[in-house]
């Protein structure tokens, strides 16, 4: 047991192991099969301004499939990341619209930088709600998570009342808020999603590999019992995952209200199968302890190019949710045979 906790971290980010590299390896094959297929069924999709565009649109679903991985290496789910995206948007959007003082009639705009904090201090604490009650309160993820799912697009309905705030770039009695810089800028022609996401797969790739917390959620996933019998404290490893969760998907949705210049309430829907899709095409177990993220990223861009390209051709969206539901669970079905082979 000593070894199978102490030769999963020890890979980290960057997983040694052969049934790893294998789906890794199915995954970019898989990416680079979609991109060859569509260059030859539409002139435009293989062009340099075409696939900034897709990998703005990756760049959220690659998001929230970070956090998720995080969850899913801990042997977890999130299912409340769609909703947190959801109301994440929201409450900008909110925040963008100008907040009232109560009896003064005074009503403050918050600077961009604040309502980006906020907006992220939100997704921490929707998470944090998650972890408390998974790792103290012992309720299954899945139900924990779930509620959560409900709780968080409720209270974004009642919020908006089921309108969409608009305009979150500007108006103009209000001027240039600054608030689709995310979703419009760009550096060096790269938009600023991608830089975002790029940036956050970094830190956590970095994370997974050079921390002793890497370690511990390793260690934690692949046998949570051996792994607190060894020191780690794997409740608040549990935790933390879950705040990390929300705070990706707290930063999904602000670049996607930005994208949009608007957030509503129904954003997000499904998006938290869309992660776990991304994170198992990508490589990872469901049964915790095994993944990274660069087998993520793959994952989240197989999806998001497969997406964008039967759109691109014309295909209808009934049509797009069989493509993308058949691909998922051929992903699901080779994880299980390779796993089941190596004795995972």
């Amino acid at each position: 047991m000593a070894q199978t906790t102490t030769s999963t971290p020890a890979a980290g980010g960057i997983d040694l192991n052969i049934g790893k590299t294998l789906l890794e390896g199915r995954a970019f094959f898989a990416l680079v099969a979609i991109v060859i297929t569509f260059s030859f069924l539409s002139p435009v999709y293989f062009s340099v301004s075409n696939f900034l565009t897709m990998s703005s649109h990756v760049a959220i679903f690659g998001l929230l499939a970070i956090g998720m991985l995080l969850v899913i290496l801990n042997g977890g789910i999130d299912l409340s990341v769609g909703s947190t995206l959801g109301l994440s948007g929201v409450v900008a959007g909110y925040l963008m619209q100008g907040v009232e003082i109560p009896t003064s009639g005074v009503i403050l705009y918050p600077p961009v930088w604040a309502v980006v904090v906020l907006t992220i201090a939100l997704g921490a604490f929707v998470g944090a709600v998650n972890g408390v009650l998974i790792a103290f309160f012992r309720v299954p993820a899945f139900v924990a998570t779930l509620g959560m799912l409900y709780v968080a697009r409720g209270v974004a309905l009642l919020m908006t009342n089921g309108l969409t705030y608009n305009n979150l770039g500007g108006t103009e009695a209000l001027g240039n808020t600054g608030f689709d810089w995310l979703g419009f800028n760009r550096i060096a022609s790269v938009p600023i999603g991608v830089i975002v996401l790029a940036v956050v797969a970094l830190i956590i790739g970095l994370v997974l590999m050079r921390t002793a917390f890497g370690r511990w959620l390793y260690a934690s996933g692949g046998n949570e019992r051996a792994a607190e019998l060894s020191g780690v404290p794997t409740r608040g490893v549990k935790v933390s995952v879950y705040v990390l969760s929300g705070v990706c998907a707290a930063i999904a949705g602000l670049v996607l209200s930005s994208q949009l210049t608007s957030a509503g309430p129904t954003a997000g829907t499904t998006y938290e199968l869309t992660a776990i899709a991304a994170v198992v095409i990508g490589g990872a177990a469901l049964t915790g302890g095994r993944g990274n993220v660069r087998g993520t990223m793959l994952g989240a861009f197989v999806i998001g190019f497969l997406s964008d390209g039967l759109v691109i051709i014309g295909v209808s969206a009934y049509w797009q949710t069989v493509f993308t539901g058949a691909v998922i669970v051929l992903a699901v079905l080779l994880n299980s045979l390779q796993y089941g082979r190596s004795g995972r």
